[in-house]
């Protein structure tokens, strides 16, 4: 059975949850903030199981859909599909219940939630073909990665108000401002790494008719580009805690996060799989952790933390 699992796990590479989800339960603090990062035990474990549902189907359409390219391609082609470890009619099937558990979640979360999951689901999917047609296949990765923050704090608050007010006053904890400013900082960060990853795959795209940045603009001048992507990023993080109004914690973190993709990069320029793999998962997951640990902080204990209207 375990065996069984793992196999499971690493036919939609699970342990890559690690990227979205703590934006995600990020969001869901900052959101709950009045009551200190705690939405309850419902939401919370709605919240993981849409994370887990969402992520799941998309990689499962992802490996069904690029599974000839896999067996073409050395790098992949001992992936579960292409080696008959795993069948296509399971895949599906795989595809299938997590599609049908996201829904079925976004129903108990709240309304809007459900209206929006079968467009979510759409997204996340929808990207898997895009490196058949366009260059700019990381910015839609981005976007669908992006939906993670945004869901959570549609899941806690019920909704985004674009024009907020408060007794006439304008209301920070109400607006999609917070939200907007998260997801479109993990956009820009995933289409830095993304591209450090296409990378490995530069030669074999090439040949095969794929798009990505890297194909367009040739290695060195797509990893300028990653760099570039990830100081907008970074930007980003710190416009989001200015605006959260975060303090001591949130600046460490924000050091620590240069720090790592400072490394990233340096490693990247290596060109050695060996080293692209590490900046891709360790040094990523690493900001990740540290960005949900450092907004923890500052929304948990209250000597990091200010009230916001």
């Amino acid at each position: 059975m375990l065996v069984l699992l793992k196999q499971w796990a690493e036919f939609v590479k699970f342990s890559h949850t690690v990227f979205a989800l703590p934006f995600a339960l990020a969001a869901m603090a900052v959101a709950a903030r009045d009551d200190y990062g705690w939405p309850g035990w419902r939401t919370f474990v709605l919240i993981l199981g849409a994370m887990v549902c969402a992520r799941t189907c998309a990689m499962a359409f992802n490996r069904i859909v690029d599974r000839r390219f896999d067996a073409a391609n050395p790098r992949t082609a001992d992936r579960h599909l292409p080696t008959g470890r795993i069948s296509l009619t399971s895949a599906w099937t795989l595809w299938a219940l997590s599609a049908a558990g996201f829904i079925l979640v976004s129903w108990l979360l709240n309304r809007l939630c459900f209206y929006l999951s079968p467009v979510a689901l759409g997204l996340v999917c929808f990207y898997s073909y895009t490196k058949r047609f366009t260059d700019f296949t990381h910015v839609f990765l981005g976007v669908a990665l992006a939906l993670a923050p945004v869901g959570a704090w549609i899941a806690v608050t019920g909704g985004l108000d674009f024009f907020p007010e408060r007794d006439g006053a304008f209301s920070l904890k109400h607006s999609a401002f917070l939200p907007g400013l998260l997801a479109l900082a993990v956009v820009f960060w995933l289409i830095g790494f993304d591209v450090i990853y296409a990378v490995q795959d530069y030669e074999f795209d090439r040949r095969h008719g794929l798009h990505s940045l890297v194909v367009r603009w040739g290695v060195k001048n797509a990893l300028v580009a990653a760099f570039l992507s990830h100081v907008i990023m970074w930007l980003l993080l710190g416009a989001f805690g200015l605006a959260a109004r975060f303090r001591l914690a949130f600046l460490v973190g924000m050091l620590i996060i240069l720090g790592c993709l400072l490394l990233e990069h340096w490693l990247a320029r290596k060109r050695s799989l060996k080293w692209i793999n590490l900046a891709f998962f360790r040094l990523n997951a690493i900001i990740s952790v540290v960005f949900l640990v450092v907004t923890l902080a500052e929304v948990v204990f209250p000597w990091f933390r200010l009230q916001v209207r």
